[in-house]
């Protein structure tokens, strides 16, 4: 399900580098409409950063461990952290770190990775064998140790799929039918069905396998309903129709691309996290932010409902 379709028209324009931080390795882009903000993290230099698009400013936050994901909450003060081993709640302004909401069984053999909350304020989480050592440097990933995780506003939670490699990419469509994620080392992105009255996934199948740019990493779906799946070794995005075909490659200055969300008051501007780790000789930018002009808007970012919760 991974043919090159017919294209009607570019949609996506020339990326530009907005913050050229040189992330080892940048994940978890989230847009914050109230901070007027994009948030990403740094996994192997245990950072968050935060770039405001009117003054261009970059700002970061040191933590202890590697920090994984970003999402947001119903409290716009507080975002969720996914830390390698645990998930947090964390007030950027004060710097306020909460106690532990969730901790991972296993760590630190094995670590946290991608996340994304459905619009229940479910948090959605995968796992992986940990890679990264205690002082940020690389370790070697692989193996069968992944999960994923479904956290719910009350703080239980439920192992929904074992066995995976890296667990990545959490996406679902704007009518909420349809759910997609990923295993990263076999280069397989799969579709589900949603259930958008409870939120019960089911019946996956293959939807983007076996892609010849790089492997798949962290994804969003646009308003109209296309996947756009960030291609790490791949130097590219590719934007996929709901049918599985391909729609448009965008063709990044860098080789490694991790993740992406839609920001902006119109949610036009396309986000792009990068990362250093592995990157050829020459690839000067790898490791930047980027912001990418498009012909199509994203969706509302969803929030972990963790102080609504009944």
């Amino acid at each position: 399900m991974s043919s090159t379709g017919t294209t009607q028209g570019k949609i996506a324009g020339a990326p530009v580098c907005v913050a050229p931080t040189g992330d080892v390795c940048g994940e978890g882009a989230v847009w914050h409409a109230a901070h007027k903000a994009v948030y990403w993290n740094d996994i192997n230099r245990f950072l968050i950063h935060r770039f405001t698009p009117a003054d261009s400013v970059v700002r970061s936050w040191f933590f202890d461990e590697p920090v994984t994901a970003l999402t947001l909450t119903d409290r716009p003060e507080t975002l969720a952290v996914v830390l390698a081993s645990s998930v947090i709640l964390w007030d950027p302004e004060t710097d306020k770190r909460h106690p532990a909401i969730f901790q991972l069984e296993g760590w630190p053999k094995v670590r946290l990775n991608d996340a994304r909350t459905d619009r229940r304020g479910a948090l959605w989480i995968g796992s992986m064998r940990n890679n990264v050592n205690p002082d940020g440097s690389l370790g070697e990933a692989g193996g069968t140790d992944g999960v994923v995780i479904c956290l719910k506003p009350d703080r239980t939670f439920k192992v929904w799929r074992r066995d995976l490699a890296i667990s990545n990419t959490f996406a679902w469509s704007p009518d909420d039918t349809r759910f997609y994620f990923g295993d990263t080392l076999i280069n397989t992105i799969w579709v589900s069905e949603s259930d958008p009255a409870t939120g019960a996934i089911s019946n996956d199948k293959p939807f983007l396998k076996d892609f010849a740019r790089g492997i798949p990493d962290g994804s969003t779906v646009d308003s109209e309903g296309y996947l756009w799946n960030c291609r790490f070794a791949g130097g590219c995005i590719v934007r996929v129709a709901p049918d599985g075909l391909i729609d448009q490659i965008v063709e990044m200055p860098v080789q490694n691309v991790t993740t992406c969300t839609f920001g902006g008051a119109d949610r036009k501007t396309l986000y792009v996290t990068t990362a250093s780790v592995a990157s050829p000789k020459g690839d000067r930018l790898a490791g930047s932010l980027y912001a990418i002009p498009t012909e199509v808007a994203g969706q509302h970012e969803t929030q972990f409902r963790v102080f609504g919760a009944k």
